[in-house]
């Protein structure tokens, strides 16, 4: 199937609501299987069963990353090729993302609560994902105050290429500068530094996490181009009734 054919929306709902039962199984399969190693993953022999915590705030963190990405691609789609599509899209990913960035950072805090005695620090990477936060926060009122839907995504997606600057930062914010947070240990040169017993859990729960975003966006895609066409079609019956006065 062409790409091009994602462009029609009526095609694009036809493909979403094919697709997403199977996400859903596909999603609570992998889920299962995922709590299944958490549950027998050994504790960590300095932090104990708190590194747990683990399972849930790394893929958070990734998928908070993720989302932004997605929406940057997403608003040169809007600005540049005019994709009838991206706004949609971009639109999606922020409420999604912000929930999933606002994860890791509460999930952050409880880690670092145990491990480094305090629940905050202002070092790079947590500072650069509270940065991420309100740049989500700020995209979301965009959307949501806008008198108008198209100057608003406009406006939406010009924010959301200045931001994706802060991604690079948050990826080596470890790199750059002296911080508390450790430096990466899943993806970097020379292999992992976690133990399999752990790593192997970790993949598995960060996959059933971007499952459980591919579905939820794709069905809030659904949805809002369901609620775009209710408002269409409202529209349209209130020029016509209207135009009978």
């Amino acid at each position: 199937m062409p790409i091009i054919d994602f462009a029609n929306p009526t095609r694009f709902l036809t493909i979403a609501n094919r697709a997403l039962p199977w996400l859903i199984a596909v999603t609570v399969i992998v889920f299962a299987i995922g709590l299944f190693y958490v549950m027998n993953a050994p504790d960590d022999y300095q932090q104990g069963a708190t590194v747990k915590i683990m399972f849930l705030h790394v893929p958070a963190a990734w998928l908070g990353m993720l989302g932004w990405g997605l929406m940057s691609v997403a608003a040169l789609g809007t600005l540049v090729w005019r994709h009838p599509l991206a706004d949609v899209a971009g639109k999606a990913a922020a409420p999604i993302g912000a929930a999933f960035t606002f994860i890791c950072l509460v999930t952050g805090s409880l880690w670092g609560r145990p491990t480094w005695g305090t629940y905050w620090v202002w070092d790079a990477r947590l500072t650069s994902m509270l940065v991420l936060l309100l740049l989500y926060f700020g995209v979301l009122a965009l959307y949501w105050t806008a008198e108008e839907p198209s100057r608003g995504a406009r406006a939406a997606a010009i924010l959301s290429l200045v931001g994706a600057v802060n991604l690079p930062i948050i990826k080596f914010s470890v790199d750059w500068w002296n911080t508390l947070h450790q430096p990466a240990s899943v993806f970097r040169m020379g292999g992992s530094t976690i133990d399999p017993a752990l790593l192997t859990p970790l993949l598995i729960m960060a996959l059933a996490f971007t499952l459980l975003f591919a579905t939820l966006h794709l069905a809030v895609m659904r949805n809002e181009i369901l609620r775009r066409r209710v408002r269409s079609m409202r529209l349209m019956q209130a020029q016509e009734l209207a135009e009978a006065t």
